[in-house]
């Protein structure tokens, strides 16, 4: 998997002003840090993005952004593994950075060009695993929605339910993975690129950014590792909760499936992405999956990026 995204890094880019003086955007909200000619928005909870001053020169107001939803809570007696939350992202050319594979750029409907006006931002969290046991099958919820302007992350899908509930993973920006029945859509509802994968199942685990879940290939059998995240570089500065599982101390990594089934002496679900594993919760502000049976999905984050100098 390649190393992705660099938020928090990068030189200025010199953009032309003619009949007067450039300025730039003026913004606050969330917690605000600054690398090099970028200032960088970071919202781990509900918030205001609120623009008190765009830019003289229109192609700088098209900012970067990252948005990912909560991940879904896994489900019970052998249940599958939480779908990560949707993960949205755009690399403007006026705020670049290293993105992942799933830059949206190209896609103009992915695009957020800010005025002078607020924008509020809602961070979704984590889904709760399911209460139920061995004979009470009560399934886990999704995680909830991220949105930014135009843009919305879906929350994970939670995952399915062993004997006797025999309930499916549930759709989702990634889908939850299976108990011992069906496993759950991802990219639901459908962007392009798509913001998730399917879970896997039976006893499987949840979908994440860049793969479908794993399954487990018998019941009580081995771990079923979740779906793959996407990365993103941050500023250590800027960095929030936990760091996930990365080759270097500045990447985050994103929106994990969580594993399903599987004993704490096995390797986590959690691959390169945030997500739990073994009735563990998905690492906070990541998206990823609670970890099957019963663990909770991890909240989601929004970062926004732009020049300012």
């Amino acid at each position: 998997m390649p190393l992705i995204g660099t938020f928090g890094a990068g030189s200025g880019r010199g953009f032309g002003q003619q009949g007067g003086k450039l300025t730039f955007i003026e913004a606050t909200g969330g917690t605000v840090s600054t690398t090099g000619n970028y200032k960088i928005h970071t919202f781990t909870g509900p918030g205001t993005f609120c623009v008190s001053a765009a830019s003289s020169d229109s192609t700088l107001n098209e900012v970067s952004y990252l948005v990912v939803a909560g991940g879904g809570g896994a489900g019970q007696h052998y249940g599958g593994g939480g779908g990560a939350g949707g993960f949205r992202e755009v690399e403007s050319p006026t705020s670049p950075y290293t993105s992942s594979p799933l830059n949206g750029y190209s896609n103009a409907p992915n695009r957020v060009t800010v005025s002078a006006s607020p924008y509020s931002i809602t961070v979704g969290g984590g889904g709760n695993g399911s209460p139920g046991g061995p004979t009470t099958p009560v399934p886990g919820s999704p995680g909830g929605v991220s949105t930014f302007s135009t843009i919305t992350a879906a929350g994970g899908g939670r995952g399915g339910g062993g004997n006797p509930g025999h309930y499916n993973g549930a759709p989702g920006g990634s889908g939850g993975g299976g108990g011992d029945t069906g496993n759950g859509a991802g990219n639901d509802p459908p962007t392009t690129p798509a913001q998730g994968h399917a879970g896997d199942g039976p006893y499987g685990g949840g979908g994440g950014a860049l793969a479908q879940g794993s399954g487990s290939p018998t019941y009580g059998g081995s771990p079923a590792g979740g779906g793959q995240g996407a990365g993103t570089q941050i500023n250590p500065s800027c960095s929030v909760g936990t760091n996930g599982p990365s080759p270097t101390s500045s990447t985050r990594y994103f929106a994990g499936g969580g594993g399903g089934l599987g004993s704490p002496s096995c390797m986590p679900g959690r691959t390169l992405g945030g997500g739990g594993h073994n009735d563990t919760a998905g690492i906070a502000n990541t998206g990823g999956g609670g970890g099957g049976d019963k663990g909770n999905g991890a909240s989601g984050i929004v970062i926004i990026r732009y020049q300012y100098q």
